[in-house]
């Protein structure tokens, strides 16, 4: 039988090379972020109920939203932010729900979800994959990757809840503190036992 599976990691812990990776081995991917994105669309349902609620100044003038606009309000007041998430989170759910249903019947399917924890999603899913790295191994990628001083990479990790914290929780850990290679083989030996 196939199964529901969530992934989950931290920013820079490598969730997407794992993600990537189970693209190109055919498995279904389904990326919350992608979603979360798409709920907000000129025309959507979601787009509707955020005009409603902020009005029409954080539209473009050709209906699309201004991202920077409502990111500008919801980044300063959190309970902005969280009738944003109100909003928006349930859509999202529910149309990644709809999808893995409809893909379960040919296969494993994955949700690649950056917030599982945070969102108490881990009950939806057969079990969940954490992608852990140590915290100085987070701060010196976000630093490369992003350019950010220490300061900056550590106020970003610090916005979610700690890898050692999801690492507790799942029910798989994929350490990728090593190289690409190393991983890989990690995913390899998982998928070997699905």
């Amino acid at each position: 039988m196939y199964k529901k599976i969530g992934l989950t990691g931290g920013i820079a812990s490598g969730k997407s090379a794992v993600s990537n990776y189970l693209k190109d081995k055919g498995y279904t991917v389904l990326d919350a972020d992608i979603y979360a994105r798409n709920v907000l669309n000129k025309g959507t349902e979601g787009l509707k109920k955020v005009v409603e609620h902020f009005g029409e100044d954080v539209l473009e003038d050709d209906g699309t939203l201004n991202r920077k606009k409502l990111g500008d309000i919801v980044f300063n007041d959190k309970d902005e932010l969280a009738v944003l998430n109100n909003i928006t989170h349930p859509i999202i759910r529910r149309d990644m729900d709809r999808d893995a249903e409809k893909y379960i019947k040919d296969g494993h399917v994955f949700s690649d979800i950056p917030l599982l924890y945070e969102n108490k999603l881990e009950d939806q899913f057969d079990f969940v994959i954490v992608v852990y790295v140590d915290t100085e191994t987070q701060i010196k990628r976000l630093m490369k990757r992003n350019d950010y001083t220490v300061e900056e990479a550590k106020a970003r990790i610090k916005s979610q809840l700690s890898l050692s914290k999801k690492k507790e929780n799942a029910d798989v850990v994929l350490d990728n503190r090593g190289s690409l290679d190393e991983l890989y083989r990690e995913i390899d030996e998982l998928l070997e036992q699905l």
